[in-house]
This record gives C-alpha cells, structure tokens and sequence, in this order.
C-alpha cells in the first residue's frame, strides 16, 4: 500500500489524466462542457482514496471495516468497468464525467498498491509486484502518475502541452 500522502499526490495525476481525457473527448454534456472537465478531475483526486474510505463502515459508530481490506473495494475488474462504462457515456450524461474520474481516480490507487506484497485482487486472487513494502518508494510511484498525466495530456493534444516539451529545454 503506498501512503496516503502518495494516494492524494497520484489523485491529482489521476484527477489530471481524467480531466484531461474529458476535455479531449468534448465530455461535457449540452453547455455544461468545463463543469464535467472540472466534475471529472474533482472525482479523479476524490477517488484516488476511495478503495480505502469505501470499505470503513460510516454508519456505525466504531467506524470499522465493514469488508476486508484490499477485497471487494480494491477489485481491478469493477473500476475497470465504472470507467468503460462512463467513458462510453461521455458527452450524454454529466455525471459521467463525475463517475469517469472516479474511476480514474480509484485505477490509481490500485495501480499504486499494486507494488506492495500484499497485491490487488485485479481478476480473481490477489497479485502483486512484490516490489516494495508499504509506505516505501513512494516518490517512484508519484513520479510515474504524473509522467502518465504528462504523456496522456500530451498526447491528446491538450493546449499549451506541446511548450512543455522537456527534451527542448534540456539542451547541453
């Protein structure tokens, strides 16, 4: 499991990577198109701690896990649908760009405890890296989010992206 201070640092990368997919696609719905780019990065960074908040037991007053940790919260296939799902709905639906960050959000997390021992349960068991223990590395695992944000808004030819371009100013 990486930090919660590096599952909120990889949520903006998320947040990023989903608001910036959402403005390429024109995910906005009717004239509402920069409040779904702004819904969907707010989600990204909101769903980048969901896997852990989703399994504690808000109702009660001990606030215990309600399920197992790294279960049914951290299972790869149900995020990977919420963002199929919501990504086929960009454009006819607004909260779409809300559920298509989250999930952006929650791939992230995953994608950042994947390295640990303990795993995700992608499929049907848990698989791990088996890279790092918890907490460890997490300046490696922050630093990939974001270089993912980079390439994706890159690459979807976001304005102003093209300024950005490392190799330029890295001249000896």
């Amino acid at each position: 499991m990486a930090s919660s201070n590096a599952h909120h640092a990889t949520g903006f990368a998320a947040g990023a990577i989903a608001a910036a997919l959402v403005m390429h696609t024109g995910g906005g719905h009717d004239g509402l198109f920069y409040l779904g780019v702004l819904m969907s990065f707010i989600a990204g960074v909101a769903g980048s701690t969901a896997p852990d908040w989703l399994e504690v037991a808000w109702w009660s007053r001990k606030r215990k896990l309600w399920i197992t940790h790294r279960t049914l919260t951290h299972w790869g296939i149900g995020w990977i649908a919420l963002l199929a799902v919501s990504y086929f709905q960009l454009g006819h639906s607004i909260y779409a760009a809300a559920a298509f960050g989250f999930a952006c959000g929650g791939l992230m997390h995953l994608l950042a405890d994947w390295p640990n021992p303990l795993g995700v349960p992608w499929i049907a068991g848990r698989h791990s890296l088996n890279l790092w223990n918890s907490g460890h590395c997490d300046l490696i695992v922050v630093a990939a989010s974001w270089a993912a944000a980079w390439f994706i808004g890159r690459h979807v030819g976001l304005p102003g992206m093209r300024e950005l371009d490392l190799l330029k100013h890295l001249r000896f």
